[in-house]
């Protein structure tokens, strides 16, 4: 006997608690998002449900829930599937009733905006077996909660800020298919429980920061095809046991600190299609076995530390499309087969020490799209090396052994942007077929063996943007047409042998940053149409036979910082028009026919005599000049002048004698002469002191500025190349007498010979000599921080990462010099120009000619030191130093490397103004805009560097941090608990948190 009405009340129930779970859920979303994608989703009277039908089952009204936008009933009316993803949601889970939806098997949050955290309630959903919240803003723990829905096929949470750790009992979802919690904030070790998963078929934990060894449980997931643990901070070596994953088709293990040798069984794999283990420890030799794994299509090994010879079985990889070995150690020749199947698209070796000829298949590879070969010891005829290949968009064949002559398949490689085969020995003429690769955007041949003129249809390669064709042996005019080249931004045509006058048309160039035609046979006048470069920043007309005077629309050049004019046979006066020149830092316009007034710019005022010299007579407001003649109305003004410099003088040589004396004194009491001293401090150097001197000044051609690379208050900095092969930058501090020369030079001798730290410039050793003293440090090849952020270029490669490493180095040099030094050291001018960055962007303090060593129990008063806009507040009214003055200084420098620029007015405003009465500045708003904000796993980073910064501009200095806080707490997981994403929060939330 049927039993009637009997289920019907209770399923009636249900439906009516499941509608109103979603609309009280749909309401509490925030109010600009209740928008006609829910329009759907309102209650209906209790009549639309018509009891059961003549099947037994519950008859649905055609406006139920089930009927709502994103909503699927089951038979029995009840709610199993909901999918609103997509539709810019806005608001948290706090107010979904999970307990309301037992039916449910598949939720579909993903490609929102929803935030906070995920409620322990979501365990109600036992049936569930779909969950993806995927792409949201969440944050917090994944919640233990997750590990009961023991139903669970699916768990998609990957694009968000979840933190903590993967719960331990994660191993209970032994029914999950696909886990995905890529690009979160995730820590903590991968859980060994994850081995009990075993339906597991794909696992990506991409872009977190789990640390700790790979577990060898992986190796029990034998259904597994695709593991991804990219971009964390995974340690120890790759476990043999995954050599067990036989179904596997894609393995990315790159971007982490995995060390040892790549094992053995991971031929195993034979199914494998992506094997990537990029920049990670790994040493050793690539494994033979690896040339089992003939289903290859992506394989990538690059930048780690393996060596030996490619293994002959990476010849057999007929799938293959990208294969990228770069920064190893790798030598022989490179696979012969490598387009074997005539896909490979990437072919990146670079930086390795590859030998021998191109490989043959290359030859005539039409798919390929990229090959980077630079920095090799690859040799043969580049023109053999080469057929067709009409769909090459890179090419990098630079710092290599290829020599003969370019031929006419270079010019049908029409789709390339990039062509790059300098420092090598190719030799005969340009072609003009070059032409025709109208896609290009750089074309680098420099230092090769090239003749002839630059043709004029390279003037056809309208995207061009850098031309370098500097030492070679090219001759005649420079086309016009070069001046068609309106995108160009760097020209470099040095060291060849063209002539005739510089082209007027380079004035249409305006994009043009970088211009250098040193060393040529230029001849006439340089052009007025130069002044209308207003983007230029260097510009070297030197070493040419350039005659005539100087166009006053030069002065136009606002933007210039480099100006080398030198050994040239100019006329005249500098133009008036150059002293708005404010932006230039170095001048050179030595062995010229140049006479009168310099222009009162910095540049020419603090100019060395070598910047100057071998002119028909210079003068002006230069320490190495004699003043200008006075105008006769001002004699009086002009007899003030003198009689004020003759009691300066007086003064000074007053001051002379006394140092003179003390240092005679000095130098008795020493046990032996200098030289024995400077000696011994030249012993890193592999010299002696008398050696390293004499080979310094020799190197330099007595300090010729063509060597200067800087100009500073103290001295001028040479780059020197030294017989070991060594590169060192050389400060010569003025011997003009000053005393704050002087003590520049003991402060930074006496300090840096006693300092040892990786983020303290090397000192090498020092001479004092007679006629000049100088300091000996590490080069440093980026140079400045404040020249990087200031170049769109540079500042676009500085990338976020290398950004909190240079904060952190900063802090870390910063803390040493307070905390680990004793007596402390006060650096008192800590600015971007003072942080040099080497070749891999390491930070190193520089500049110790202020600095003093800090006694808390002496008065420590001393003249105001230090850069306008880097120094703390309270040195405005007194003049007592203490470690609280770099701890505001670091502050700025860390917001400058932040926000790309000077924060200028932000300091002013941040302390002095209620921001929360204006509107409210976030964080994403102040970033450097000319990089992509940070990812996830960089964001929090940066967060927590905006953070530290500001609790060191606090303006009372008690309040704010030593620079041993600051460096621990950048030293640490980086990690800060928000409320909101990093990007979203706003700078007052940073402020109260550095005064809480």
């Amino acid at each position: 006997m049927r039993i009637k009405d009997t289920s019907l009340p209770e399923n009636v129930a249900i439906v009516g608690g499941e509608a109103e779970a979603l609309v009280k859920w749909k309401n509490s979303l925030d109010n600009q998002t209740n928008s006609l994608i829910l329009s759907s989703w309102k209650l209906l009277p209790q009549n639309s449900w018509s009891g059961a039908n003549s099947s037994g089952n519950l008859k649905r009204s055609k406006k139920g829930p089930c009927q709502w936008v994103g909503i699927c009933c089951n038979k029995l009316g009840n709610v199993f599937y909901i999918n609103v993803g997509g539709h810019n949601l806005k608001g948290t889970l706090q107010n979904f009733d999970f307990s309301s939806f037992p039916n449910l098997k598949c939720l579909v949050l993903s490609n929102n905006s929803l935030y906070g955290t995920i409620p322990p309630t979501i365990s109600n959903l036992s049936t569930l077996g779909y969950l993806d919240l995927s792409n949201n803003h969440f944050y917090g723990n994944i919640p233990y909660e997750i590990c009961l829905l023991t139903s669970l096929r699916v768990f998609y949470v990957d694009l968000n800020y979840f933190n903590g750790s993967i719960p331990h009992e994660i191993g209970k979802l032994e029914y999950v298919e696909e886990f995905f919690v890529k690009r979160n904030n995730l820590w903590g070790s991968i859980p060994t429980s994850v081995g009990n998963m075993s339906k597991l078929t794909a696992l990506v934990l991409s872009e977190n920061k789990f640390s700790g060894s790979i577990p060898r449980e992986v190796g029990q997931l034998r259904s597994l095809k695709r593991l991804y643990l990219d971009e964390n901070q995974l340690s120890g070596s790759i476990p043999t046991s995954i050599g067990n994953l036989s179904n596997l088709t894609n393995l990315n293990l790159g971007e982490n600190k995995l060390s040892g040798f790549i094992p053995h069984e991971i031929g195993q794999l034979k199914f494998i299609t992506t094997l990537s283990l990029y920049q990670n420890n790994l040493t050793g030799s690539i494994p033979t076995s690896i040339g089992n794994l003939i289903s290859l299509v992506y394989l990538n090994l690059a930048y780690n530390n393996l060596t030996g010879f490619i293994p002959i079985g990476m010849n057999n990889f007929s799938d293959l499309e990208f294969f990228q070995l770069d920064e190893n150690f790798l030598s022989g020749n490179l696979p012969e087969n490598i387009c074997l199947g005539q896909r490979l698209t990437w072919f990146s070796a670079s930086h390795n020490y590859f030998t021998g000829p191109l490989p043959i298949s290359v030859r005539n590879c039409t798919t390929l799209v990229t090959i980077s070969l630079e920095k090799n010891q690859l040799t043969g005829n580049i023109s053999d090396g080469f057929g067709m290949h009409p769909n090459l968009d890179y090419m990098d064949l630079s710092d290599n052994k290829f020599f003969g002559e370019l031929t006419g398949n270079w010019g049908e490689v029409r789709k390339l942007t990039k062509l790059n085969i300098s420092n090598n020995i190719i030799s005969g003429k340009l072609l003009p077929e070059l032409g025709n690769a109208t896609q290009l955007h750089i074309l680098d041949l420099s230092s090769n063996l090239l003749i002839g003129n630059i043709p004029k249809e390279l003037g056809r390669i309208r995207p061009l943007f850098i031309l370098k064709l500097k030492n070679n042996m090219l001759s005649g005019n420079v086309p016009a047409e070069i001046g068609m080249l309106s995108d160009l931004q760097q020209l470099d045509l040095a060291a060849n042998k063209l002539n005739g006058p510089i082209p007027i048309d380079f004035g249409q160039c305006s994009k043009l940053l970088f211009l250098n035609l040193r060393d040529n046979n230029f001849s006439g006048t340089i052009p007025f149409h130069i002044g209308k470069l207003h983007a230029l920043e260097n510009l070297d007309f030197s070493q040419n036979v350039l005659i005539g005077e100087l166009a006053v629309e030069l002065g136009n050049l606002h933007m210039l910082e480099t100006l080398n004019l030198s050994h040239n046979k100019l006329s005249g006066s500098i133009p008036f028009t150059f002293k708005d020149m404010i932006s230039l830092t170095s001048v050179d316009v030595s062995y010229n026919l140049l006479e009168g007034p310099l222009p009162n710019v910095k540049a020419f005022t603090e100019a060395p005599r070598a910047a100057l010299e071998n002119n028909k007579g210079f003068c002006g407001n230069n320490t190495s000049l004699k003043l200008c003649s006075v105008p006769r109305q001002d004699v009086k003004k002009v007899i003030v002048l003198i009689i004020i410099s003759i009691l300066g003088t007086l003064i000074i040589l007053f001051l002379i004698v006394g140092i003179i004396l003390i240092r005679q004194k000095m130098q008795r009491n020493k046990d032996e002469p200098r030289e024995t001293h400077t000696r011994a401090f030249f012993a890193a150097l592999s010299h002696d002191g008398r050696t390293v001197h004499q080979e310094i000044v020799e190197a330099t051609e007595n300090f010729d500025s063509k060597y200067c690379i800087a100009v500073g208050g103290y001295g001028s900095i040479y780059k020197t190349l030294l017989s070991t092969g060594q590169v060192v930058a050389v400060k010569k501090f003025h011997r003009n007498g000053e005393l704050a020369s002087e003590e520049a030079f003991t402060s930074e001798v006496t300090l840096l010979t006693r300092v040892r730290h990786r983020n303290i410039i090397k000192l090498h050793g020092f001479c004092s000599h007679i006629r000049h003293s100088f300091l000996v440090y590490d080069f440093m090849e980026r140079g400045s921080l404040v020249h990087i952020l200031c170049d769109d270029v540079k500042a676009k490669e500085f990338e976020w990462t290398k950004r909190v490493n240079v904060v952190k180095g900063l802090a870390n040099a910063t803390s040493y010099m307070h905390h680990e030094c004793f007596p402390p050291i006060v650096h008192r001018d800590i600015s971007s120009k003072n942080v040099l960055l080497d070749a891999e962007y390491e930070t190193h303090i520089s500049d110790f000619g202020s600095a003093r060593a800090f006694d808390p129990c002496s008065s420590n008063w001393t003249p105001f030191a230090g850069t306008i806009g880097y120094s703390a507040p309270e040195l405005a009214y007194t003049m007592k130093i203490n470690e609280k003055s770099d701890v505001y200084s670091f502050g700025v420098v860390a917001l400058e490397v932040i926000m790309g620029k000077h924060p200028g007015d932000l300091v002013l405003s941040l302390f002095t103004s209620p921001l929360a009465e204006g509107p409210e500045i976030l964080l994403k708003e102040v970033l450097d805009q000319r990089l992509l904000p940070p990812r996830r796993q960089t964001a929090d980073q940066v967060a927590t560097i905006v953070e530290q910064a500001l609790a060191c501009l606090h303006p009372i200095p008690q309040s704010r941090p030593t620079m041993k806080q600051v460096s621990e707490k950048l030293s640490t997981s980086l990690v800060l608990s928000f409320s909101k994403p990093p990007h979203m929060l706003p700078l007052k939330q940073l402020i109260d948190l550095t005064t809480a």
